[in-house]
């Protein structure tokens, strides 16, 4: 039997009340159980951002003070939306794109996701081979980039211990003498400070001339030139997430058991490794002081706002595939407020593992805390590194670290490429064919990504980094909330929810005016600092062409522009007016929710969207006899099992 051919309805009566199951022909698969649904939420939300990203945010934003905007963020903007993705997942039961069915003229949204998805795990799974480069260059008695003696290092290389010259204002010479600014000239003293200034770190060079061997640009004719160990790497990446979700959630459940739950084990052993080193109280105390003058400047508000939105990661479509594989009458609502503030908890937590090593840098090296601190792949591997290095038996702390990286990094990965493969599989109706859909996106996510193995690789990756998942992700975040709000209605998607958990969740007025106004409109603003934040793509000193900056903006404008062009689509698929097509596809369809909410629930007017528009008599007769809204007259008999079959046409 085809998976959609047939509907099958039992209509159970009992003494006290009727009991409406509906049986479909689908065969979704659910989570092995609650906890691998946490997990996996969790482990996607929790992820590299929360590790280079927040503690950075944190102090140069007010450090202590820079928790209130945080957490009124959460509350305005990141829980809503993780609490709405997870509610519109779970009654669908359908991925990023069938999910839809809600709002049919806005099934762009979906596309855009699933585009967004794609592009993220692009390149984000060459930050995971970057991971596993260091993880096996970790394996020596002596890390690579404790010193400058490769033949990688450079004249600029660090190669001595400065701090007991620059503890005393004095700038170290490349030939290794401390040199103070009363034994030179001022010419002299200035170009000793160039050079000072120019010295890169046995970690900088290593990340930069030997695992990537960066060229100089894209003007760089040799810049195409494939690196085999980070090819090696990747390949490795993409074997690791295939054999992950090869099964599905059922082999995905499994492994996040440890991607989710291992960092927390790192991060414990490696605060209470920080805390023993000298230097530790200065990098916390420069992570947390309230700086309340701060809060005055609204960058200090944008910063905060772009962080939670991109820390808990909706409008990719992960949350809504993940919640599509959980039972009908889970509780999301808990759920939501659990993993949101677990996340949160989280960034604030490893702020004090990462600043305090920091500080411990900054103290081995004799400079300021300010001038260490780093955000981004900079903190985690060339700041991190390098402090990791001076610390005893660097290997083995190493080799925690980038483990630790490593599990952050998949756990957020398998979310979003089983989101592609969701959104395939769901779409073109391949679901016997899972296991080769799988192979394919992986086959093809390896190929595309071994442009970033090259040595324009970096330049790559930073301009997907800043297009792909930033503009078009708020804009779908923006439209997605006023499509549900505004066009399905925000009362009927509280009915929805009171239908899954078996309450309105609580405060109800709340939820009903920041889906309608507050989030949408937070977003909003968000999408509006990032603009106004926008500057021309950089890496270091190299400023990107005007093309690649062009690229980029086609880039991000096409994930959101699938949302006029399915439009467009489906409208020309329709016959009648234009304004009573675009009425037709602001209607649910005839399948979407539950069977049971469909043929008991007669509020919402469903339409069949396959079929050509007609006017509204014919529209009415149309819905009377939907094969979809099958219903048990009060004539029949109702006791015992009654089963009715009705075939529709596949989709």
């Amino acid at each position: 039997m085809e998976s959609d051919a047939n509907e099958i309805r039992i209509t159970v009566n009992r003494a006290d009340d009727e009991k409406s199951i509906s049986i479909t022909g689908g065969d979704r698969e659910v989570w092995g159980n609650k906890i691998e649904f946490i997990l996996s939420c969790l482990s996607f939300a929790v992820g590299l951002g929360n590790i280079w990203r927040f503690p950075y945010l944190c102090y140069r934003n007010g450090g202590g003070a820079f928790l209130i905007p945080y957490v009124m963020m959460l509350i305005i903007t990141g829980l809503p939306l993780f609490f709405f993705e997870l509610s519109l997942g779970q009654f669908g039961q359908q991925g990023p794109i069938t999910i839809w069915k809600v709002v049919p003229l806005f099934q762009g949204l979906g596309v855009g996701m699933f585009m967004i998805a794609f592009l993220i795990a692009l390149y984000y799974n060459v930050i995971i081979a970057w991971a596993f480069f260091y993880l096996f260059s970790s394996f020596t008695a002596e890390l690579p980039w404790e010193s400058c003696d490769h033949w990688w290092n450079t004249e600029a290389c660090r190669r001595f211990d400065t701090k007991n010259c620059t503890s005393h204002l004095g700038i170290m010479s490349i030939e290794g003498e401390c040199m103070f600014r009363n034994q030179t000239t001022p010419e002299e003293w200035k170009e000793l400070r160039t050079v000072a200034d120019n010295m890169n770190p046995p970690a900088d060079e290593f990340f930069h001339n030997f695992m990537l061997d960066i060229s100089e640009g894209f003007h760089d004719d040799d810049g195409h030139i494939l690196q085999w160990r980070l090819c090696l790497c990747l390949i490795l990446s993409w074997v690791v997430v295939f054999l992950v979700l090869i099964k599905g959630v059922s082999s995905m459940g499994k492994a996040v058991y440890f991607t989710a739950l291992f960092p927390y084990t790192v991060l414990v052993i490696l605060f209470a490794r920080a805390v023993t080193l000298p230097g530790y109280m200065d990098g916390v105390s420069f992570y947390i002081t309230p700086k309340w003058e701060k809060l005055l400047t609204a960058r200090v508000w944008a910063d905060a706002a772009m962080q939670i939105f991109f820390s808990l990661g909706p409008c990719w479509g992960g949350l809504i595939t993940l919640a599509s594989y959980n039972k009908f009458t889970n509780n999301c609502f808990r759920d939501a407020l659990f993993i949101t503030v677990a996340n949160c908890l989280t960034s604030f937590l490893s702020g004090f593992v990462i600043f305090g090593i920091v500080g411990f840098m900054a103290y081995e090296m004799g400079v300021p805390v300010s001038e260490v601190a780093a955000d981004g792949p900079g903190l985690a591997f060339i700041a991190y590194p390098e402090a990791v290095a001076r610390l005893p038996i660097s290997p083995l702390w190493s080799i925690l670290f980038f483990v630790m990286l490593l599990t952050l990094g998949l756990g957020s990965q398998f979310t979003i490429v089983q989101t592609v493969i969701t959104c395939l599989v769901d779409f073109l109706g391949v679901k016997r064919h899972y296991k080769k859909t799988v192979c394919v996106v992986c086959m093809t996510g390896c190929a595309v990504g071994l442009t970033m193995c090259t040595r324009h690789g970096m330049y790559i990756l930073q301009l997907l980094d800043n297009f792909s998942g930033t503009y078009s992700a708020l804009m779908i975040g923006c439209v997605e909330l006023i499509a549900v709000s505004w066009v399905y209605g925000v009362d009927n998607f509280m009915d929805d929810i009171k239908l899954m958990l078996g309450f309105q969740p609580f405060p109800f007025y709340y939820w009903r005016t920041v889906w309608k106004f507050i989030t949408p409109l937070s977003v909003f603003v968000i999408l509006i600092f990032t603009f106004v934040d926008y500057s021309p793509s950089s890496y270091g000193k190299y400023q990107y062409p005007v093309w690649a900056d062009v690229l980029g903006w086609l880039i991000s404008f096409s994930c959101i522009g699938a949302v006029p062009v399915r439009a467009a689509w489906l409208m020309a698929g329709k016959s009648g007016p234009m304004w009573a097509r675009v009425q037709q596809l602001c209607r649910p369809d005839a399948d979407w929710g539950p069977d049971r909410r469909r043929t008991d629930d007669a509020t919402l007017n469903y339409i069949d969207s396959k079929t050509p528009l007609a006017n509204d008599d014919e529209q009415y007769e149309m819905d009377r006899e939907s094969p979809y809204l099958t219903r048990v007259s009060e004539d029949e008999e109702d006791d015992g099992l009654q089963m009715k079959s009705t075939s529709r046409d596949k989709v």
